[in-house]
């Protein structure tokens, strides 16, 4: 189950990745020719409000993975291992003797 949401989040940081690098601040870049789209088809400001919410989208969408998939880890060891923490306590070593 953790490959699943693993692969999912690989999946969605990609796809996140590219939308932003497709963004261009001053409306230049490659935001109107995505798809075959053009400014005439869809407009400049229509265009960037998609990417913007698809940004959103993605960063939700990773977010919500990443924390639901904690739910499927393993935990540790119920038990635990004294025996170490004795002999380090145990073996401390003598205080320096005053002179």
């Amino acid at each position: 189950m953790v490959y699943l949401f693993l692969a999912l989040i690989v999946l969605a940081s990609v796809a996140l990745a590219f939308v932003i690098l497709v963004q261009n601040p001053k409306g230049g870049g490659l935001s109107g020719s995505v798809g075959g789209l053009n400014n005439n088809t869809m407009g400049v400001k229509q265009t960037t409000d998609v990417l913007e919410k698809g940004t959103w989208l993605f960063a939700g969408i990773i977010a919500v993975l990443a924390l639901t998939s904690t739910l499927f880890l393993k935990g540790g060891t119920t038990s635990v291992d004294n025996s170490l923490l004795q002999k380090v306590n145990t073996t401390a070593p003598a205080s320096p003797s005053a002179k």
